[in-house]
């Protein structure tokens, strides 16, 4: 299994983020099995070569070098499927895409949208603070907009 460090630029990623951070516990176990299933991981039977990681205690990210083979609809249904298996499993929240995860000091926090938002009227944030962008589909773009100051994101509306 390859780190997403290694992986092309042009590979297709995808980040799930839970709304708490895990325990190293429970890192251990969610990389375990992420580990069996990109090694099982298949499109139309040929091997997918990918990476599976868990950054920051809170998120997973899994990526896909297509040139090897392409994630076809039910390849990636599949992966769904694994993380609706962990989410289950371990009693995470993988896809509430209303959550924004930010850098606070040394901490790494998570609120809901709305929640962010007063945060931003009270400026207890502000355009420079750190956030996650895990709208990112490509390695390229996970380099370079994953982790990016509130002006440079999609939440950027939320600044008065």
């Amino acid at each position: 299994m390859d780190s997403i460090k290694n992986m092309p630029l042009d590979a297709r990623v995808w980040v799930y983020q839970n709304n708490k951070a895990l325990s190293d516990v429970e890192v251990n176990e969610i990389k375990i099995a992420g580990e069996k299933f990109i090694s099982d991981w298949s499109a139309h039977g040929a091997a997918l070569r990918a990476s599976f990681d868990v950054l920051y205690n809170r998120f997973i990210v899994i990526a896909v070098d297509e040139k090897q083979a392409l994630a076809s609809g039910c390849s990636i249904d599949k992966s769904v499927h694994f993380i609706k298996q962990l989410e289950q499993q371990l009693h995470l929240n993988l896809f509430d895409r209303m959550q924004v995860a930010y850098k606070k000091g040394n901490e790494l926090v998570a609120c809901s949208l709305a929640e962010f938002e007063k945060l931003a009227a009270a400026h207890e944030v502000n355009e420079n603070t750190i956030v996650f962008n895990n709208m990112v589909t490509t390695k390229a773009a996970f380099d370079l907009d994953w982790e990016v100051p509130v002006k440079n994101s999609w939440q950027r509306r939320v600044l008065a």
